[in-house]
C-alpha cells in the first residue's frame, strides 16, 4: 500500500488523480473544505480529508508532522493546490501578488522542504508539483502567475539535484490550460478558453500522465506536446519566441 498525500484536493486534477489511483493506495487529500473533501472522497477505502490554510506556514508543519505521526512515511507527495488570474503588470495590487505566491509557491516549497527532509532520512520517496508551461514559457498577462510558476520549478529543479543521491525522486508536471474551474477566476469571460480550445487538456489526461509517472526517476512531463513543442522552440529562438507570443499567439 502506498501513502499518497495531495493538495488542492478539491480541485479537478486532484479528483482525477485520486480517481485514477488503485483503491489500495492510501491517499490524504488535502483542501480548504473538509466537508467538500468528504463529499467528494466518503466513499472511497483508504482516504483521508484534512482541511487546511496553505497560507499559514504553522499549519502546514502541523499537518506534516500529523502525517508522519500516523502513517511513518509518505511514499508520494502531490503540490496540486494553485490558481491564477490574467491582468495587466500594472492592474495588480501587492496583496493579489502576495496571495498568488503563498498558495502557488510558498506552500508548495514549505511542503516539499519538510516533506524532503523526511524522505531524505528514510532514503525514498517522491515529490510530484503540478505547475504549469507557464513557467517554462511566459505570456502577456499572466506576469503574476508565470513567476509563481518559474519559482515552483526552479526550486524543484535545484530540491531534485540535492535528493538524487537519497533516492528521492521529484517531478514537474507541467501542463498547458486544462479544462477546470481554475478558469472561473483566471478567466471568467470564458473567451481565453475558447481561443485556445485545441490546445486545452482534460484533467483526466493530466491525471492519467501523473500517475505513471508516480515512483519513478521522471525529471518533468510536459503536454501537451504542441505546447511542449513551442516551448523547445522558445529556448532555440528566444528572440522569434517572444514576437510570436507578443503579435500572434496572444490570446488574452
Amino acid at each position: 500500500m502506498r501513502i499518497i498525500a495531495i493538495t488542492g484536493a478539491s480541485g479537478g486534477v486532484a479528483q482525477a488523480i485520486i480517481n485514477q489511483l488503485p483503491s489500495e493506495d492510501y491517499v490524504i487529500a488535502l483542501g480548504r473544505d473538509k466537508a467538500t473533501l468528504e463529499s467528494l472522497y466518503g466513499k472511497r477505502p483508504h482516504t483521508t480529508c484534512w482541511s487546511l490554510d496553505l497560507s499559514n506556514d504553522a499549519e502546514i508543519a502541523a499537518i506534516v508532522e500529523r502525517m508522519y505521526d500516523l502513517h511513518g512515511r509518505i511514499d508520494v507527495f502531490i503540490n496540486n493546490a494553485g490558481y491564477g488570474n490574467f491582468n495587466a503588470f500594472d492592474a495588480y495590487t501587492t496583496a493579489d501578488i502576495r496571495a498568488m505566491f503563498e498558495v502557488n509557491t510558498f506552500a508548495t516549497m514549505t511542503f516539499s522542504r519538510l516533506v524532503g527532509k523526511r524522505m531524505k532520512a528514510a532514503k525514498r520517496g517522491h515529490i510530484i508539483t503540478i505547475a504549469s508551461m507557464a513557467g517554462l514559457m511566459a505570456s502577456a498577462k499572466s506576469s503574476v502567475y508565470s513567476a509563481t510558476k518559474f519559482a515552483v520549478i526552479g526550486f524543484s529543479n535545484a530540491l531534485r539535484l540535492e535528493l538524487a543521491d537519497s533516492n528521492v525522486y521529484v517531478t514537474t508536471i507541467n501542463p498547458g490550460p486544462i479544462a477546470t474551474s481554475f478558469f472561473d477566476k483566471a478567466d471568467p469571460s470564458g473567451e481565453y478558453l475558447k481561443s485556445v480550445g485545441r490546445f486545452v487538456l482534460q484533467p483526466e489526461e493530466v491525471a492519467r500522465r501523473t500517475v505513471a509517472i508516480l515512483g519513478k526517476n521522471k525529471r518533468e512531463v510536459n503536454m501537451p506536446w504542441l505546447i511542449a513543442a513551442a516551448h523547445k522552440f522558445y529556448t532555440l529562438f528566444p528572440k522569434i519566441a517572444d514576437f510570436l507570443a507578443r503579435k500572434v499567439f496572444n490570446y488574452k
